[in-house]
């Protein structure tokens, strides 16, 4: 499919295993196997032994011992790691662009022009941040002393990460937990461990210490659950389905640790009737194909008020029409596959049951000639489906949008709140007192205004209800991997102090 020069040779980087403990790539010890696929084409790209118990133990172990040296590091000197870190990952920009599309089946302009140069951004963001942790100012709060905040970090950090956006979801794991000074294990989806040990190997490059950033290559139900609930582990920072965050909550409770999840999402993109209707059909299109629709915060329901509903459904469809399937390594490709043929059928199967309540207007088909050997879907487009139904209540995560009418500026805003998740939404009107309410009145973590999917490092990331708890990017993600401490000090060198009376008493 692609040329020479743009291939992967993934079997060669990791001839060494795919476990990557204390600076050092090693094979897993579970005695199975797994392959990395690219879905485009079916091609093994790796083959490689998964991690067991005894890998998360020894990766755990790894952390635990480069804690107190990197948790007692000054922030100059996190942040002059981080620093040096940035400058590696855009050193080598295409060989990750090239990794994560020949994993994932993305097309080359998506990681080249997004995945890659986010994570970037994000690295430098969290080089600045690590020198701004502070709690707040000293004062006297008790006549008698002086109370002050410190933040520490929390230890060792067991971070979980999706299939979907490989390296960004490694960045967004890593990156605050070590600017605060914790050490991590993390764990990438068995799919899509490539880029993810880049950037633990970027890490050791840039000079952070052995040990700081620790990958396991495992499935979820040993590696994973072993992480979760290893008694040395004292975070847990999961992104994923909210079916297998609630597994990933009860086991880290067991043993009482910080708990950070981002799960699910099904985002509305609300259309009021004196919308832009053009940039309306373009940020649909492009807010619900973006990484083939496998994105929690895609636009997957789109609420259109009557008067502009006909004219946004045509435009929608004639514009996902127009979008190019092919080879992720064509700069010309703007859809790739899903990322495994399992998860092309799984989306094909929602399509499937709702042609018996609902309307395919286009797509709903995987494409024929060349691209049948790939994990290809084509863009679809759904109207006249229940608001009750599946296809507008469960996350599908595949290249499929939804269009329902809505009359009222309140119905419209009902039915956005109508799922049990809130992890992102939109806006669209010309109006700022009608986006003014929606972003006041939509459960969502983040609302956008006339657009859709737009972040920057700057800004949290995180959901409401079933879309989880706590916050990825900005300097709010320190509030998950920090703790709070209190530390109050007498001011009176006085050994008998008024309140003692109130335990006991010295004549």
């Amino acid at each position: 499919m692609g040329a020479t020069d743009q291939r992967f040779d993934a079997a060669e980087r990791f001839a060494g295993g795919a476990q990557y403990i204390a600076g050092r790539l090693r094979p897993g010890t579970s005695g199975r196997t797994h392959a990395v696929v690219n879905p485009a084409t079916g091609e093994e790209l790796l083959r490689y032994q998964l991690a067991g118990a005894e890998d998360v133990d020894a990766a755990v172990a790894a952390a635990e011992a480069a804690f107190p040296a990197w948790g007692g590091a000054t922030p100059g000197e996190r942040s002059d790691a981080l620093h040096r870190f940035a400058g590696v990952l855009a050193r080598r920009a295409a060989e990750f662009a090239r990794a994560e599309s020949a994993q994932c089946g993305k097309p080359i302009r998506l990681t080249t022009e997004f995945d890659v140069p986010g994570t970037v951004d994000n690295t430098a963001f969290f080089a600045g941040a690590a020198r701004h942790l502070e709690g707040r100012s000293a004062g006297e709060y008790s006549a008698d002393h002086t109370s002050c905040v410190r933040r520490e970090p929390i230890g060792v950090v067991g971070s979980v990460a999706p299939w979907n956006y490989p390296l960004q979801m490694a960045a967004w794991k890593v990156l605050p937990a070590v600017a605060a000074g914790n050490t991590v294990v993390l764990k990438p989806a068995e799919l899509t461990p490539l880029t993810s040990l880049m950037f633990a190997q970027a890490a050791t490059e840039a000079g952070i210490p052995d040990g700081v950033v620790n990958v396991v290559s495992g499935a979820g139900a040993d590696a994973g659950e072993r992480l979760v609930g290893h008694p040395a582990v004292a975070m847990t920072s999961f992104t994923g389905s909210t079916a297998v965050g609630r597994r990933v909550a009860e086991i880290a409770t067991r043993t009482v640790k910080r708990l950070h999840l981002e799960l699910g999402g099904k985002a509305p993109f609300v259309v009021f009737d004196d919308a832009n209707l053009e940039a309306a059909v373009h940020g649909a299109v492009a807010g619900s194909l973006i990484n083939s629709g496998q994105d929690c915060t895609a636009a997957t329901r789109a609420y259109v008020q009557r008067p502009l509903y006909e004219a946004f459904v045509s435009g929608v469809a004639d514009l996902m029409a127009s979008v190019r399937l092919g080879d992720p390594f064509d700069p010309a490709t703007d859809l790739g596959p899903l990322v495994s043929h399992a998860q092309r059928d799984r989306v094909a199967g929602f399509v499937e049951r709702a042609r018996t309540y609902a309307t395919v207007v286009t797509g709903g088909a995987t494409p024929a000639g060349e691209l049948a050997k790939g994990a290809y879907y084509l863009p679809t487009l759904i109207t006249g489906a229940p608001q009750s139904s599946e296809i507008v209540q469960d996350e599908v995560f595949g290249p499929v949008l939804v269009v329902l009418p809505f009359d009222s500026d309140d119905e419209g805003i009902a039915l956005a709140n109508d799922t049990p998740y809130g992890l992102a939404a939109s806006a669209w009107s010309r109006d700022v007192y009608r986006t003014g309410r929606a972003t006041r009145e939509i459960k969502a973590g983040c609302v956008w205004v006339n657009d859709h999917i737009p972040i920057v490092s700057e800004m949290p990331h995180g959901g409401y209800r079933a879309s989880g708890y706590g916050k990825d990017m900005s300097a709010y993600s320190f509030d998950e991997y920090t703790q709070i401490k209190h530390v109050m000090s007498d001011n009176t060198a006085v050994a008998r102090k008024p309140w003692h009376r109130t335990v006991f008493s010295l004549d």
